[in-house]
């Protein structure tokens, strides 16, 4: 049985508003006598801090997915594991996520209101939650290799659980991934527009556009269960990041020092999408004949350049 490729995105924080947000200018203090007034609330700002509460949860949450991938690239989904596996790896174990939690549960009940997205977050907190103990129950198992006194009896025992709560899990991810993608997208077309009527089209700008436009193609990248590319669409939103990062290089040689570390990698990562690009077009989008391949590097160097994006303008003149 072939194994699953599941592909691993990491989410990308909104922290340019609320980094370069110039301060308000604080009320006069009330009297003694007089009453209190309630502070301005500032709606960009709500939001922002609502979907990084999110995007924390699913980013911290994605060593689940990760270790469901390892698991399912060993074991036989439909049968189990026998003990008679080539190799057996055993899975990962997870990360201390009830911080994240906290932060997703009390966003789902605060300002902005975001009906689909805070119902596919509260589920997918309960689906997280059943499926953890199991996790960490069978990455212990495998560690110290129980299978080998008990005839993989536990093994299976786990599987049947491991079997309903991944799917379940899984299929939780993808409704707030995709509630996430349409409220993103709200707040980056709002935070480009704040960004450049604040300071023009400098540094911060550029690393929100090519941001934006980089997981508009991330998204069309192909998976198990759409294995087919459309290209059209695929082209255009390539099109446009590769429009984007022309433009930051452009500004990034008028401006030298104006990134730190991110400079050189989405111009690297547009290589590789226009590579990969090429070989869906000869198989016609179907990822399956030959181009699925090179999703994982892809991602690897999409999730990397996440990383850098949060300090990129950190060190910038």
């Amino acid at each position: 049985m072939r194994a699953t490729t599941l592909r691993t995105t990491t989410w990308l924080m909104l922290a340019t508003l609320l980094a370069a947000a110039p301060a308000r200018a604080q009320a006069p203090a009330p009297s003694p006598a007089g009453p209190t007034t309630k502070p301005e609330s500032d709606p960009a700002q709500e939001t922002i801090r609502k979907l990084n509460a999110y995007v924390g949860l699913l980013n911290r949450t994605l060593r689940a997915q990760e270790s469901l991938s390892r698991y399912q690239s060993w074991v036989n989904m439909k049968t189990g594991p026998t003990g008679r596996e080539r190799t057996i790896y055993g899975l990962y174990g997870l990360y201390d996520v009830r911080g994240e939690i906290a932060k997703a549960e009390a966003a789902t009940a605060q300002p902005p209101a975001m009906p689909d997205l805070d119902g596919a977050v509260k589920s997918y907190i309960a689906a997280y939650q059943a499926l953890a103990p199991t996790v960490t129950e069978a990455e212990g198992y495998y560690e110290r290799q129980d299978y080998r006194a008990d005839k993989m009896e536990q093994g299976k025992a786990l599987h049947a659980k491991l079997a309903v709560a991944g799917p379940a899990f899984l299929a939780a991810r993808a409704r707030v991934e995709a509630a996430l993608r349409v409220e993103k997208e709200k707040s980056d077309a709002l935070e480009l527009a704040a960004l450049e009527a604040r300071e023009g089209r400098k540094a911060r700008w550029h690393v929100a556009n090519v941001m934006t436009a980089c997981r508009k193609v991330m998204d069309l990248l192909p998976t198990d269960a759409e294995p087919v590319v459309e290209m059209a669409a695929f082209e255009a939103a390539l099109g446009r990041y590769a429009a984007a990062v022309k433009d930051m290089d452009g500004y990034s040689a008028a401006n030298p020092n104006s990134f730190h570390v991110f400079e050189s990698r989405p111009r690297a990562l547009l290589g590789k999408l226009r590579e990969f690009d090429a070989k869906l077009a000869k198989a016609k989008g179907d990822a399956r004949r030959g181009a699925g391949r090179d999703v994982t590097w892809i991602v690897n160097d999409y999730n990397m350049m996440v990383s850098t994006a949060q300090t990129a303008t950190t060190f910038s003149r």
